[in-house]
């Protein structure tokens, strides 16, 4: 089954920067399951998909724009640490959650820590960057109902509400 829009997809993956690792499922031996069409992966690796079928191996490079997008100016900002709940183990580099004022959180890298304020960046930490992928297309299913109502894949049969 060729893999299009409304397809559950399992795959092991192996992504670096150039000749640098950045993270692979091959040796945690965890699939990765994306439901095609739905914005649950970068488009560059999606595209690269469409088409094909389990049992395919490949590599794709994927450039910024097809990734997490070129680094922006102006995403540096200074936050009171209160906005962050383990304040007093922040460490330049660290990637964390801040709290927002909505209630929803949103991931950034912390640049510096002050006394009662953290420099972070609100850039995402692959901003930039040309990514290399290595994927091994392990099954391609439909969809259920359910996963495309809730625009995620469930798992490898689609049934239990896990994450993927």
């Amino acid at each position: 089954m060729p893999i299009a829009k409304d397809h559950v997809v399992s795959l092991h993956y192996r992504v670096s920067e150039g000749s640098q690792p950045i993270e692979s499922s091959f040796e945690r031996n965890e699939p990765l399951y994306v439901l095609i069409g739905h914005q649950n992966i970068i488009p560059g690796l999606e595209q690269a998909l469409l088409g094909r079928e389990a049992g395919e191996r490949f590599n794709v490079t994927v450039p910024p724009e097809q990734a997490y997008g070129q680094r922006q100016d102006g995403m540096l900002v200074r936050v009171p640490k209160k906005y962050f709940a383990h304040a007093g183990q922040l460490r330049p580099g660290m990637l964390v959650p801040l709290a927002l004022k909505d209630g929803g959180q949103e991931w950034v890298t912390v640049v510096k820590v002050g006394m009662t304020t953290v420099d972070v960046d609100r850039n995402p930490p692959m901003a930039g960057k040309t990514l290399d992928f290595e994927v091994e297309i392990l099954a391609v299913r439909d969809a259920s109902a359910e996963e495309v109502a809730h625009h995620h894949a469930h798992g490898a049969e689609g049934g239990a509400h896990g994450h993927g």
